[in-house]
């Protein structure tokens, strides 16, 4: 091993800037390979980030997935006379027994949930009018599976459980009202009576949508104003491990009965495009190290096609041809090796520069870093891709070299 490694030595060193150039391929493949990956997993991180965690983990909505089957069905499936346009029962939609439910769902390990009343209202101030989802809650709960507490810009979500007929509202509706905090305005309730609440805290998102269009109150406010006493139309559930949402979900509704939603169901799209943009992105940085290897396969090559007569002389002095195919693919190695190690520091020093620019897209007033993910197994692939690449590259001249017969290449040259 130790002759191989120093005849390998001799040919790179012998053909200095066909090696370099070779070198400098897999350096660049490298280099690029985690500056593209880094930034396009960092906005996938940043992406999921935002969307995992301003949004539940699993909803459980206070309906079914399918409509109930009719009790003349159940008991004479296969009749010959069908009932059509049953209507049902009326009554007040909600969980039932959702104190119950809560406790089992609670009881199951890795996540906290919250009840939540969700329906439209109307806000009204100094005669302006404006449509919200007006959500009651159990702030103590809520803290846990939401992030609106640490959107508050005043006072707090616990506000509301000290006085009964506060209201949290967004920054953007603020502004609209010219309200401040321990301003009051009316709900319009859902018997056409008005109700004042006070403005307990303010919260800002960055959607204006949601700064605009949305409120909370109490839980038993809100079951008054809506007038759906003792009942909520959600559950929402954080998870400590989001990527469990689906299972965890399917359990839930299989026990409960109610349609129950992780959020890889309700953003199924998205991921999926996820996954193509990733697809493209490895296909893209992947090119990079395959250009390179060719130009390892040329450097080779090249050395096999000129070292022929050395070959020659060494099979006849007992070299066997695996010997020969070692020496080759230890140039490839050799390449592979250097050429990740300085790779990987020159993708390192890009992925820094990278993070410290500084975007302002139009319209906002916070700067916006790049998001790079710093995963070491990232390094590792990018690595084991270019080595894999140069052992490939240097496979087919290593090759070439064992098939070389000695007796007809000396012969020829004598």
């Amino acid at each position: 091993m130790a002759i191989a490694l120093d005849i390998a030595l001799a040919h790179l060193k012998g053909r200095r800037r066909q090696t370099l150039v070779s070198l400098t391929g897999v350096v660049l493949g490298v280099a690029f390979f985690l500056a593209v990956s880094s930034l396009m997993r960092g906005s996938e991180g940043d992406f999921l980030k935002r969307l995992v965690d301003n949004s539940p983990h699993i909803t459980v909505y206070d309906e079914v997935r399918q409509g109930r089957v009719q009790p003349a069905q159940l008991q004479w499936p296969d009749g010959a006379v069908s009932v059509h346009n049953v209507r049902p029962l009326r009554e007040t939609r909600g969980i039932r027994g959702w104190p119950e439910r809560l406790a089992s769902i609670e009881a199951l390990p890795g996540l906290r949930a919250a009840p939540v009343l969700s329906e439209a209202a109307v806000l009204t101030f100094a005669g302006r009018q404006q449509g919200v989802q007006l959500s009651g809650v159990l702030p103590e709960k809520m803290k846990h599976v939401s992030t609106i507490e640490e959107k508050m810009t005043e006072g707090s979500l616990d506000a509301l459980a000290a006085d009964p007929n506060g209201v949290v509202i967004g920054r953007g509706l603020v502004d609209k009202f010219s309200l401040r905090l321990g301003g009051t305005l009316n709900v319009l309730a859902s018997d056409g009576s008005s109700r004042p609440l006070r403005v307990v805290g303010i919260f800002r998102t960055g959607n204006s949508a949601y700064d605009e269009g949305q409120a909370f109150v109490l839980l038993k406010r809100a079951q008054a104003l809506l007038g759906r006493e003792n009942r909520v139309n959600r559950i929402i559930i954080q998870l400590t491990d989001p990527y469990a949402a689906q299972r965890v979900a399917k359990s839930i509704e299989g026990s409960g009965g109610y349609k129950s939603v992780s959020w890889i169901e309700a953003s199924e799209d998205l991921l999926s495009l996820l996954l193509v943009r990733n697809i493209i992105m490895y296909s893209v940085v992947s090119a990079i190290l395959v250009v390179a290897a060719f130009g390892i396969y040329n450097t080779i090559s090249t050395i096999v096609m000129e070292k022929t007569r050395d070959i020659a002389i060494m099979k006849s002095m007992g070299f066997h041809p695996r010997d020969l195919r070692r020496i080759f693919l230890l140039e490839g190695l050799i390449v592979g090796l250097i050429g990740s190690a300085l790779g990987v520091a020159l993708g390192l020093g890009l992925m820094r520069v990278l993070s410290r620019v500084e975007i302002r897209p139009p319209g906002v007033t916070e700067v916006v870093h790049l998001p790079i993910f710093w995963g070491v197994e990232q390094y590792a692939l990018a690595a084991a891709f270019a080595l894999l690449s140069c052992l490939a590259a240097s496979w087919l001249p290593a090759r070439r070299a064992g098939r070389l017969a000695p007796v007809e290449i000396l012969r020829g040259a004598a």
